[in-house]
C-alpha cells in the first residue's frame, strides 16, 4: 500500500533530488500552487536539487519563460527538462524525416524555429502538408479546447496508409487547464497506434526524458531520485519503469476519485483505485506541500 504523507518534509532528506512534474502538481495551467513552491523551495534550502520534468511538447527555455509569467520563483527549482527538448533533438536528427505535418498551435513554434546549437548544422526541417509529408509532429490538437482525438481520424487513416510515422512531443493524454480538461498530443499519437501506425514517445515515462535529466544533473545510476506527480500512466509508470520512487499527487488529474477532501485522499478508495491499475507509489499526497 502506497504511505499517504502530509508534506513532503517528511522524506525529502532521503532523497539527493526531485524529479518534479508541473501540471497538477507546481500549477494548474495558469498560477503556481503556494504550498507547492514552498514545499520546493524549503526542499532545496536543505540541499536536494529539484529538476522540473515535464511533458510539455516546447524547448525548455519556453517552459521557463510560462513559470516566469506565473510568478514560480526561480529559487524553487534547479533545472528544467520538457518533452520538448527530448522530441526536439528526435526530429532534428531526422527520426520522422526532414518534411514533416505538424499537428499543433502556434505557441509551439518554438519546437520548430529555435534550433538548438547541437543541431545549427543540420539539414533544415520543413513543414509542410499532409500529402507531401515525410512524418508526422504532433505537439498537441489544432484547438485543444475544442478538439478531440476522433476530429482526426480520417486523416492520420490517411497517414497510415502512407506509412508515416507519428512523432510525439507530449506523451500527456489530458491536463487541466485551469478548471478545463484538454487533450494532449498523447491522445493523438494513441489513436494512431490503434489505427495501425507508429508512433514514437520522448517524454515521461519512456526513457529518453529520464536520461537527459541524469546527464545534465550530473546524477549517477545509485543517486536516490524521488519522482512526484499526479498522473499514473506517465509520473508513476515512468518511475517505476525506472526502479525510482514515487510520490503520487492525487489532487491533480485523479483527483475526483479519492474522495470529497483533495488535500486527503481516502486511504481506501486510494488503495482501490492503485490496485485497479496496478500500480504501488511508495508515497502518496494531496497536494504537494
Amino acid at each position: 500500500m502506497s504511505r499517504i504523507i502530509g508534506n513532503l518534509s517528511q522524506i525529502g532528506s532521503e532523497y539527493e533530488a526531485l524529479f518534479c512534474d508541473l501540471w497538477g502538481c507546481l500549477h494548474n495551467g495558469k498560477q503556481p500552487y503556494p504550498a507547492a513552491v514552498s514545499a520546493l523551495q524549503d526542499y532545496r534550502r536543505q540541499g536536494g536539487r529539484v529538476c522540473l520534468m515535464t511533458n510539455a511538447p516546447r524547448p525548455k527555455q519556453y517552459v521557463i519563460a510560462q513559470l516566469e509569467r506565473m510568478g514560480v520563483p526561480g529559487d524553487a527549482w534547479d533545472l528544467v527538462v520538457s518533452s520538448g527538448d527530448a522530441a526536439q533533438d528526435a526530429m532534428f536528427a531526422g527520426a520522422v524525416g526532414r518534411r514533416v505535418w505538424h499537428i499543433g498551435t502556434g505557441k509551439d513554434d518554438g519546437f520548430f524555429d529555435d534550433i538548438p546549437a547541437d543541431w545549427a548544422d543540420a539539414p533544415a526541417v520543413s513543414r509542410v502538408s499532409l500529402e507531401e509529408a515525410e512524418g508526422i509532429v504532433v505537439t498537441g490538437p489544432f484547438d485543444e479546447e475544442n478538439e478531440v482525438p476522433e476530429d482526426y481520424r480520417g486523416r492520420l487513416m490517411q497517414a497510415r496508409e502512407r506509412g508515416l510515422k507519428l512523432l510525439c512531443a507530449n506523451p500527456d493524454v489530458v491536463v487541466d487547464m485551469g478548471e478545463t480538461r484538454i487533450y494532449c498530443a498523447g491522445a493523438l499519437a494513441e489513436l494512431y497506434e490503434d489505427m495501425g501506425g507508429e508512433s514514437l514517445y520522448f517524454g515521461k515515462p519512456h526513457p529518453p526524458i529520464y536520461e537527459r535529466a541524469r546527464r545534465l544533473m550530473d546524477l549517477g545510476d545509485s543517486a536516490r531520485v524521488l519522482v512526484v506527480g499526479d498522473g499514473i500512466r506517465t509520473d508513476v509508470l515512468g518511475a517505476q519503469q525506472e526502479a525510482l520512487d514515487c510520490l503520487f499527487v492525487t489532487g491533480g488529474l485523479a483527483a475526483q476519485a479519492f474522495g470529497p477532501d483533495v488535500e486527503n485522499p481516502d486511504e481506501e478508495l486510494l488503495r482501490e483505485w492503485l490496485s485497479a491499475h496496478q500500480m504501488t507509489p511508495k508515497y502518496s499526497i494531496g497536494r504537494l506541500r
